[in-house]
């Protein structure tokens, strides 16, 4: 790969050719980081759900039995 190079200027290996394979795999990045993003919420979600029910359980729990002590 470095003799392909080994005679161009400078700016074909860090200009041009990233500048094509973004252009070639542009769709399947914004594919890939979408579906990153995307998953990331979900987890951030059920994460918050799950401590809210935790919250939500414990609080019933709490109040329920201090009912009980009377």
């Amino acid at each position: 790969m470095q003799e392909m190079f080994a005679g161009m200027p400078w700016w074909v290996k860090w200009v041009a050719v990233p500048v094509i394979a973004i252009v070639v795999f542009g769709g399947l990045i914004a594919s890939v980081v979408g579906f990153v993003i995307g998953l990331l919420f979900k987890v951030l979600v059920f994460a918050v759900l799950v401590g809210g029910l935790v919250f939500v359980v414990r609080k019933f729990m709490s109040s329920s039995s201090s009912d009980r002590d009377w």
